[in-house]
């Protein structure tokens, strides 16, 4: 069973992608966190935005790997735990920008068809694009939103718990960026799959809307099983 769930920033993609994952003992792979390593990545070599070929060539060379149970991967940058690191504001943002060169793009998607494909028993991916261009034949299909405001607060919040120095208007600011990103990039925008079920979080806990996700999941099985071929 192959799992995609996209949306924009703050839509609770990663924690619900994980409570599933784990519900249904599949591999949960956060493909915003492989973004996150590259963007890292280019920070760290102190390459500007503009060179699109070194961001490629530093893409293709990183050995990015996701360990560990859904509620506590880790993610491995050439050997290195940067699970924290890719978390700042400042890394999420260069995420957003390296996700924009289509090579980058074309290198991930790659991998990530590969490690969904190889696990035995399926897995639920989050993103961008996963519905629509890394596993556009997915059994199931999510597309998570919420209205900006409501998905700034989460993020403002999650930041507070964290300790990371941040303030609800930076971070609205950065997730209207993010949007303008994800949506107008060229190369694999974020749209909503024809047959993605789309589910608006900005008034729900995540508890409502993972109770809907499952009851999704288990009617689409209940059709697979009376309706084999």
């Amino acid at each position: 069973m192959i799992i995609a769930i996209d949306g924009p920033s703050g839509a609770g993609k990663s924690t619900l992608g994980k409570m599933l994952a784990k519900e249904k003992n599949l591999l949960y792979l956060d493909t915003g966190a492989m973004y996150r390593a590259v963007g890292l990545a280019v920070l760290q070599a102190g390459v500007e935005f503009e060179d699109k070929a070194k961001i490629a060539e530093i893409a293709e060379n990183s050995e990015i790997k996701l360990v560990g149970e859904p509620e506590s991967l880790q993610v491995f940058l050439n050997g290195i735990d940067v699970s924290e690191a890719i978390r700042t504001n400042e890394v999420g943002q260069a995420a957003s920008i390296v996700s924009g060169v289509s090579e980058v793009r074309r290198i991930l998607v790659e991998h990530q068809r590969a490690l969904g494909a190889d696990s035995p028993t399926g897995a639920v991916l989050d993103g961008r694009d996963i519905g629509s261009v890394v596993f556009p034949t997915a059994d199931i299909k999510f597309f998570l939103t919420a209205k900006p405001e409501a998905r700034a607060r989460r993020r403002y919040e999650e930041d507070l718990e964290k300790g990371r120095a941040t303030s609800y208007e930076q971070t609205f600011a950065e997730i209207k960026e993010r949007d303008e990103r994800d949506v107008s990039r060229e190369d694999s925008p974020l749209i909503i799959a024809d047959d993605a079920v789309v589910i608006d979080t900005s008034e729900l806990d995540l508890r409502e809307v993972f109770a809907q996700m499952m009851q999704i999941i288990e009617e689409k099985a209940v059709k697979a099983t009376s309706n084999p071929n």
